[in-house]
């Protein structure tokens, strides 16, 4: 119990997790360590790819990727140029980034449903020499990859005379005698490139260093199974290909999409033990007709990450657990973990500090709040962050001169040092001058058992400032009325702020990125059927 214990000191009112135990050396680079690990156990299966029947071993998987390192280093990358990756999770993927972590080269993970122009705004920033992609997202990058004479290789779906990621994988003389590049600004250095979200506009490019690529994931065995819908790009996606990589577990990937069915027979065709799950997934998976405990039997995790999870969902998927436990938390991509909760004993709660982590807590003046207070929630990890790439201005917004990250995510901590997150500080909103949450509706709303999901928004007018309407995801056939949620909604929430007073919309689903995270403002054009601003009175 006690690495999980916070600590709150009364007169700086900062809370802090454990103090962190180093298991690698922070300057080792994270692909020396996976050399070493693949190395030594060659013939343990690292990967299976359910859609191109393939799978890898440790020992093909190393292969690949110091082939591919040596290429990239004869093409004449260095650590300070970049690798572009917009690609599915397909078979050649994972030996690519390896490849660049021997290599000492950051790869710049972009998701691969990103339109033409969010394509071509990410990689102009970081400009890579090399572009991997699937042969879909071929058209919406050719026109960057002119732009900046990048070579560009195909992961699958190869077209006519476009070089494709096979042909880097021809057998070298060298290969046996290969040694992974040293680091040459050790643990500090940038080996990947992440991008945010895009809920707040355009996605940004986020650094991560060597050293945040080196954490003890403790409870993942050589004996696991891990599967993830996640692409690259999300740092779930990344760390999950990291984690199989060093812990000789088996990670199953796939480049079909996520349907409740397809995760079931997934889970019993490879008996999967480690699933992590985005919200949106929980709450489809949760209302599937054909879920059943069997079906789950030899889940041990479940880690669900990218957003708040409904606590009705959280607990509901806990009942279909024979064996396995639920883990949440609270995380950026710029920062990692912040916090972490295993179990349902406090559902509503992201979890107690994380080891290394300080968090504080600020109101609108900048004033440092204590128990039960609500403010910006601030952390400190005390690692370098290398900031948005190429981007300093929203570098300093995140992170100010002593190392404290703004995280824009309002929050408190209860009397046993749980952390609770309540709302993004730009999405609160507020009716007849009272401050209400949208996430807070939702939660209730959600608790109907025909609703799949939710997203609440404010119609704004001058009277009454922003009136809440929701739109709802109900399950197909189901009877549930506008009224039914409204009245729900009136009897949970007394107040008169969080009302629903301008109605229910329901839609057939909620638009979202590419990572599962709900666009509220698209979700209201939607439920209006045009955009809020032709109103006349919208913001």
């Amino acid at each position: 119990m006690e690495r999980s214990s916070t600590q709150f000191d009364k007169y700086t009112k900062i809370w802090s997790g454990p103090r962190p135990q180093s298991f690698f050396d922070a300057d080792c680079s994270i692909g020396k360590i996976l050399f070493a690990f693949m190395r030594n156990h060659p013939s343990n299966l690292c990967q299976i790819s359910d859609t191109e029947g393939t799978a890898l071993t440790n020992g093909e998987a190393i292969t690949f990727a110091i082939r591919i390192a040596q290429q990239l280093k004869a093409l004449g990358l260095k650590q300070d140029d970049v690798v572009g990756v917009a690609g599915t999770n397909t078979t050649y993927l994972m030996p690519v980034v390896l490849g660049c972590l021997l290599n000492g080269t950051p790869f710049h993970a972009v998701s691969p449903w990103h339109d033409e122009d969010t394509l071509k705004h990410l990689f102009s920033i970081t400009r890579p020499r090399i572009i991997f992609c699937d042969g879909l997202v071929y058209p919406r990058i050719s026109i960057v990859s002119r732009m900046f004479k990048s070579h560009v290789y195909t992961l699958k779906e190869h077209r006519l005379g476009i070089p494709r990621v096979e042909d880097l994988l021809e057998p070298t003389k060298a290969e046996l005698y290969y040694v992974p590049e040293p680091l040459l600004l050790g643990g500090d250095q940038t080996v990947a490139i992440l991008c945010t979200s895009g809920t707040t506009g355009l996605p940004k490019a986020v650094t991560i260093t060597n050293a945040a690529c080196l954490f003890d994931f403790g409870f993942v065995t050589g004996q696991d199974v891990l599967l993830s819908f996640s692409t690259i790009d999300w740092s779930a996606g990344m760390f999950q290909m990291l984690f199989s990589a060093c812990h000789g577990s088996t990670r199953i990937v796939t480049d079909r999409a996520y349907t409740p069915e397809y995760l079931l027979q997934l889970v019993e065709k490879y008996k999967v033990t480690l699933l992590t799950l985005v919200p949106q997934q929980v709450a489809s998976l949760i209302k599937a007709p054909t879920l059943s405990k069997q079906r789950l039997a030899t889940i041990r995790f479940i880690s669900i990450g990218g957003g708040n999870c409904y606590v009705a969902n959280v607990l509901k998927m806990q009942e279909y657990l024979l064996n396995g436990q639920i883990s949440y938390g609270y995380a950026l991509t710029e920062t990692g973990g912040v916090s972490a909760n295993m179990g349902v004993a406090k559902p509503s709660s992201v979890g107690r500090i994380v080891p290394g982590v300080r968090v504080k807590i600020l109101d609108d003046a900048g004033r440092s709040l204590g128990h039960g207070e609500t403010g910006e929630i601030l952390l400190h990890n005390g690692k370098q962050w290398n900031g948005y790439y190429g981007n300093p201005n929203e570098t300093k917004r995140m992170q100010d001169y002593q190392g404290w990250f703004h995280t824009g995510d309002m929050g408190y901590f209860d009397d046993e040092n749980y952390l609770h997150i309540v709302e993004r500080k730009n999405e609160m909103l507020r009716f007849h001058g009272a401050q209400y949450c949208p996430h807070e509706l939702e939660q209730v709303i959600a608790e109907l058992p025909d609703v799949i999901e939710a997203c609440v928004f404010g119609l704004w007018n001058d009277v009454d400032g922003d009136p809440a309407a929701a739109a709802v995801v109900k399950i197909p056939g189901s009877r549930l009325s506008e009224m039914d949620i409204v009245e729900y909604v009136a009897k949970r929430l007394v107040v008169t702020h969080k009302q629903l007073h301008c109605g229910v919309f329901f839609l057939t689903e909620l638009p979202k990125t590419g990572s599962g995270k709900v666009l509220r403002q698209q979700a209201r054009d939607q439920a209006l059927g045009k955009k809020w601003s032709e109103y006349g009175n919208g913001h």
